[in-house]
């Protein structure tokens, strides 16, 4: 049989060991009073005796009302936010921060098409605040459960609630912007590869009521602004088409679609929602005897490093890590009782050389 765990000693029992109050012993461990140096030392050494290696922290941070505990959602399987140099730059960013503060990280993984067992693991810890991040569903019954506890929240522009602070991102505007450069280089069959509609998106065409009706703001918008610009030059369902997974392997897969076709009917360029659907177009295109960008243009969005790729990818920089900390600062505010003002993140057109004007 093992023998019984024995009880943490506590302060007080040090505070009686030492002959002093219990106020006087916290004071010598917390080295703010004025204590004498020689009550200090017979503490110290009653301590020692005892076992007693100082106040217990996580007792301390909740008589203070704190947990020292912040909760990131990330949509989906933690694997794939992992696998995803864009997620990863955003959650270092914000680490970063949380470590000045102290405080840290609690990841939950929230499955798709299922966010109620993320209330779950939630409703089960003491959390400081919440973090909403990387491309969830424009609702979510979490929030409700968070507000109900009074714990602050932040997003990235969803969910959708005002009961949120956010740090959104101009999606629309800045794939416009894409949109801009390529017909500028005389494309116009120019097709577009977008991340999940849905939780149980399955790679493929999608139609312009599909990304109406779109779960993830983050498609949606990178769509309309895709639309913004050659949705008046006849693009039809099959120049749309979307990936189960934002990964380079959905992305070859969606691209295959839209590039294994008669020369005539092939676009001269495509449009990503995401650098590693770019990735996965190019290795599409080349797989299939075309030379990126002499036969095809191509396009991504996040501006993270690839340093596999030999060239260098035309993109939008949203600056993930700075995004991160930005995050973080917003973060601490909440966490000391202000409400910051939304705010919206700062992107940059990068053109690299994955783009050429168009040969026909």
């Amino acid at each position: 049989m093992s023998p019984l765990r024995q009880p943490r000693p506590t302060l007080r029992a040090v505070a009686q060991a030492a002959g002093v109050s219990t106020s006087t012993a916290s004071l010598a461990f917390s080295g703010k009073g004025p204590v004498a140096p020689e009550t200090v030392a017979r503490v110290r050494a009653a301590a020692d005796e005892l076992g007693y290696a100082g106040p217990d922290p996580l007792a301390s941070s909740l008589r203070q009302g704190r947990s020292g505990v912040v909760g990131v959602v990330v949509e989906g399987r933690l694997l794939h936010a992992f696998r995803d140099p864009f997620a990863v730059s955003v959650l270092d960013g914000l680490s970063q921060v949380l470590d000045e503060i102290p405080a840290g990280m609690l990841l939950i993984a929230q499955p798709a098409g299922t966010p109620e067992r993320a209330i779950t693991q939630l409703s089960a810890t003491a959390l400081d605040a919440v973090v909403f991040s990387l491309c969830g569903p424009d609702t979510n019954p979490a929030v409700d459960h968070l507000a109900a506890r009074g714990i602050p929240m932040l997003g990235d522009g969803s969910p959708a609630d005002p009961r949120i602070t956010h740090l959104a991102l101009d999606n629309r505007g800045a794939t416009a912007e894409l949109g801009r450069l390529l017909a500028g280089l005389g494309h116009r069959r120019v097709a577009h590869v977008m991340m999940p509609l849905r939780h149980d998106s399955a790679t493929g065409p999608a139609t312009l009521d599909d990304v109406v009706a779109a779960e993830f703001a983050d498609t949606r918008d990178r769509a309309l602004g895709f639309l913004d610009v050659f949705g008046d030059d006849g693009a039809a369902s099959s120049a749309l088409v979307q990936t189960s997974i934002p990964d380079v392997e959905q992305g070859a897969r969606a691209a295959r679609l839209l590039l294994d076709v008669p020369a005539d009917r092939r676009p001269t360029a495509v449009v990503a929602q995401s650098d590693l659907l770019a990735m996965g177009v190019v290795r599409a295109a080349e797989e299939l005897g075309l030379r990126v960008p002499q036969d095809l243009s191509v396009t991504g969005f996040d501006g993270v490093e690839l340093p596999w790729f030999a060239g260098t990818l035309t993109t939008i920089d949203q600056h993930g890590g700075a995004k991160g900390r930005r995050m973080g600062e917003m973060l601490r505010q909440l966490l000391a009782g202000e409400r910051p003002a939304d705010a919206v993140q700062r992107t940059d057109l990068r053109v690299g050389t994955t783009t050429a004007p168009a040969r026909d």
